[in-house]
């Protein structure tokens, strides 16, 4: 068995994971270079093949499988540099993606401007011809049209077209006859069609990811291909596959060909390595995932050992950005990463984010010209981050510089730069406490059942203050916390989804119409699975889940289904007690015996190559010495204390650091604040607890 390399090249720093035969993880990190992706890949494999005695090329020669993933689709969408692209519709159509589907985070606030759709009108065009609801052709396609609107795309410069119509997900007819004329008149302009990557019933929601994944397609395409020719350079031989939205895996070629499932890959992977610390150290079933990196925190949950799934994505702020409606993790994400810029809004408020010094600058303290304080600057403020043994001692801070940035930041708070520091801190922290609060408490579980796993290389600083607030008293903080969503790539398996829309009612089932669909969705699964067998996978698991609501109600929740088929009048019984129970754990309330609309399936094939083996890395030196120093750092309520500052791997397992205290990792940086202490696990982690009062 050769290596298996995991990389998540984020906005701030790109993380590197090594796995030998031995099972050992090893972990590179490196500032991201957003110019040449590989260039950071490198920079941080050049770290973990220095402590193998290796060079990079003898690294990458000797592995078997390259699992990559990138912020690069989801900041694309957002910093709006896709393609230029074009949205054919069915004529009398053209807003779709206008008006959307209505909703507003804040009804009353009138100044937030309607938002821009993702395609321009400019660019929408109609397209005559109807389908009906049935599938029936009202109005035949007028084919000459297509043609001349193909001509003016070519004209406009158009790089990318995504095809929606009315009713393809009842009829494909239309849709597949307009997408070999586009291959007619633009034979290098790729296309997606909406029926193929998206058979939802609702338009928006169809239209929207057909729009994403059509801009997506020439910048994916590209980058992917430079990433597997960078590797091939460099003497790599081996399988490369990319992370997606469901936590899985896939192989390049077809996430070139579905670059949507590429959005939030990288937050994709966290909840993976969460849930697998969590059960090895724990056994636990119910966990929340933070994932704290340089520009965004992610939080995610895995309940009774299953990881949560939605299609509410949201690119941007929700209603305002723009809907995935793919299937995919459920993460949710804020902007208060260590990068988040601190900032005083016109009425002297402080205010943590959005905004993100990003890689380059970066925050002031990174010594690249970033001249606005940040989370990361705070921290080193507060004397949390040391200048000199920052990500093991292979980047300096520049303390002077992050202690300008905050004392102009406190001059306008009225505040010393210790005390300017702590609010940063808290303002970010209680960000954080909101987004948490949202995937757990409004949906219905108690964060204080479940268990904590934090990671991201900014986590350690913040968790303790966070999971207090939520009257939490446990935290895992594994030793690859800085490289989180990496080490979950290592755990990952292929996952391939296939979606059909079948509406029917459990008052008046239709049997063979809902079979049929399962059937069609098994045969592409059977497809997709000879594919795998080729390279040597198998044994793959399905499971069916299905989109339904209680008649009349207007929102659908997703659940597995039961039954593989539906023969009998049993089969739609069971169906409809599994919806009920589903909806009272959600919602709190049940109807039993209301009629079950029913709109959605969904086949998911999960085929095993991910490590089963348990995460590890080597052995600490577990010296035992006392701190290596000592330092001034600020706690709330206790302004500044001597605090000790440990190493990492001199602690060895079952070492109990009391707080307040620092310890400093390769990758991360772990504040123990007062009244919470801190155990080196068997496997080396950490548990972080708060002192029984």
């Amino acid at each position: 068995m050769g290596y298996r390399i995991t990389v998540d090249v984020g906005g701030t720093f790109t993380d590197v994971v090594v796995v030998g035969a031995d099972g050992e993880l090893l972990i590179g990190k490196a500032p991201t270079t957003p110019e040449r992706a590989f260039t950071g890949v490198r920079d941080a494999l050049e770290n973990v093949a220095a402590g193998l005695g290796a060079t990079v090329p003898d690294v990458l020669a000797g592995t078997d499988l390259f699992v990559y993933s990138t912020t690069r689709a989801t900041n694309a969408v957002l910093e709006r540099t896709t393609a230029k692209t074009a949205l054919l519709t069915t004529e009398g159509f053209p807003d779709v993606l206008v008006l959307r589907e209505g909703g507003k985070s804040n009804p009353f606030d009138l100044d937030v401007p309607y938002p821009e759709p993702y395609v321009p009108r400019r660019l929408t065009f109609e397209v005559p011809g109807r389908i009906d609801a049935e599938g029936g052709i009202v109005t035949p396609l007028d084919e000459a049209a297509v043609r001349r609107i193909a001509r003016n795309l070519a004209e406009r410069g158009v790089e990318a077209v995504a095809v929606c119509l009315l009713w393809s997900v009842a009829n494909s007819a239309h849709e597949l006859r307009v997408s070999e004329i586009l291959a007619d008149e633009l034979p290098d302009v790729p296309c997606t069609l909406s029926h193929r990557l998206n058979p939802v019933v609702r338009e928006y929601r169809r239209a929207s990811a057909t729009a994403l994944d059509a801009s997506l397609k020439p910048l994916m395409g590209a980058h992917l291909a430079a990433v597997a020719e960078d590797l091939a350079e460099v003497g790599f031989t081996g399988e490369l596959v990319a992370a997606t939205s469901y936590g899985g895996i896939m192989h390049i070629p077809d996430l070139a060909e579905r670059p949507i499932f590429s959005v939030k890959s990288g937050p994709a992977l966290a909840p993976v390595a969460g849930k697998t610390y969590a059960e090895a150290e724990l056994s636990a079933g119910d966990v929340v995932v933070c994932d704290m990196g340089g520009t965004s925190f992610d939080v995610s949950v895995v309940r009774d050992g299953t990881i949560n799934f939605t299609r509410e994505t949201w690119l941007g702020e929700r209603f305002l950005g723009h809907l995935v409606a793919t299937s995919s993790v459920d993460v949710r994400s804020v902007g208060a990463g260590g990068g988040s810029i601190a900032w005083v809004d016109d009425g002297g408020l402080l205010r943590v984010g959005p905004q993100s010094a990003g890689a380059r600058p970066g925050p002031a303290c990174y010594g690249r010209g970033g001249t606005r304080p940040t989370v990361t600057d705070a921290a080193v403020v507060l004397g949390y981050l040391s200048p000199a043994h920052f990500l093991g001692g292979r980047m300096t801070l520049d303390a002077d510089a992050a202690w300008k940035v905050i004392e102009e930041l406190g001059e306008r708070l009225g505040l010393d730069a210790p005390k300017a520091a702590d609010a940063v801190q808290a303002v970010a922290s209680e960000v954080m406490v909101g987004a948490i609060g949202d995937i757990t408490v409004n949906e219905g579980l108690d964060p204080r059942e479940s268990v904590f796993v934090a990671g991201g290389g900014a986590a350690g600083l913040t968790i303790a203050r966070i999971v207090g607030e939520l009257g939490c008293r446990r935290v895992l903080i594994p030793r690859t916390a800085g490289a989180l969503s990496a080490v979950g790539g290592q755990y990952s398996d292929i996952v391939a989804e296939f979606t059909g829309s079948c509406p029917t009612t459990t008052a008046a089932f239709d049997h063979d119409k809902v079979n049929a669909v399962l059937d069609e969705l098994n045969a592409r699964a059977d497809a997709f699975a000879a594919r795998l067998a080729e390279r040597g996978i198998g044994d793959a698991r399905r499971d069916l889940f299905v989109e339904a609501r209680y008649a009349f109600q207007v929102w659908d929740i997703e659940l597995p289904v039961p039954s593989a088929r539906f023969d009998s009048a049993e089969d739609v019984k069971a169906l409809s007690a599994a919806f009920d129970a589903e909806h009272e754990r959600i919602f709190a309330v049940a109807e039993p015996g209301q009629t079950v609309e029913t709109l959605t399936w969904r086949l998911r094939l999960t085929a095993p190559v991910g490590d089963d083996r348990r995460p590890r890395m080597a052995a600490r030196a577990g010296s035992g010495k006392a701190a290596d120093e000592n330092a001034q750092a600020y706690f709330p309520g206790r302004g500044l204390v001597t605090t000790p500052i440990h190493t990492g791997t001199d602690l060895p397992a079952g070492a109990v650091v009391p707080g307040p205290a620092i310890i400093a990792d390769r990758t991360s940086t772990l504040v123990v604040q007062p009244e919470w202490t801190v155990t080196v696990t068997e496997d080396g982690n950490y548990l972080m607890e708060a002192d029984q009062k």
